[in-house]
């Protein structure tokens, strides 16, 4: 056991250490004294290194628009979206730093995640997708460009949860995201929202 022990401690060092020489480049210090990638590898506890995460049910942050990202951190801090940790962990840092951290992010390749999905529910969800999602979710719910997050190969727990919240109320929908809940739900029920969540657990087309 006491191997077994050391040997995960030596893991996640390793880890750690390949996680900070990755984002050595970007770790201009900001006036607070922290650079980028110092800040992002606080991170990595929760969304993994370089922010792809092992979930289940943490979202992968890599690749994200650094708006995004920006808006999302800005909306824990202020408590408009709900969150366990996320708000006080957002209070923490400075908007130059969360500035900062979505630019790195941005920067880094998203990986899908690889889950389990039904193939049949997933080509239903393809349609779906296509009519009531990919104007904001665009190019099969892959682009980052439209500051709406990544749904494609996002993990699966994540956006069920996040989904649930925006139903109940607890998140904020756009305008034009509600209409399209609405409609879907009153199409398609629940079911509707299953076929999507297993078409995105593909994690490409």
């Amino acid at each position: 056991m006491a191997y077994n022990n050391l040997k995960k401690a030596l893991i996640g060092a390793l880890a750690l250490s390949a996680s900070s020489a990755a984002f050595a480049a970007d770790d201009k210090p900001l006036m607070t004294g922290a650079g980028a990638g110092m800040l992002a590898n606080t991170c990595a506890g929760c969304h993994g290194t370089h922010g792809a995460s092992a979930g289940p049910a943490t979202p992968s942050i890599s690749g994200i628009s650094d708006v995004y990202f920006e808006e999302v951190m800005q909306g824990f801090k202020s408590g408009e979206i709900k969150s366990t940790i996320m708000g006080r962990i957002a209070k923490g840092y400075s908007d130059d730093e969360i500035k900062a951290m979505a630019g790195l992010f941005s920067k880094q390749p998203f990986v899908p995640a690889k889950q389990p999905f039904d193939a049949k529910k997933a080509k239903k969800g393809a349609k779906l997708h296509d009519k009531y999602c990919e104007k904001c979710h665009a190019d099969g719910a892959t682009s980052a460009e439209d500051d709406s997050g990544i749904l494609m190969g996002q993990l699966t727990p994540y956006l069920r949860y996040t989904l649930d919240d925006y139903k109940a109320g607890d998140r904020e929908m756009t305008k034009k995201m509600k209409k399209k809940v609405n409609q879907l739900i009153k199409k398609e029920g629940d079911a509707g929202f299953d076929a999507l969540l297993n078409f995105y657990a593909q994690g490409k087309q």
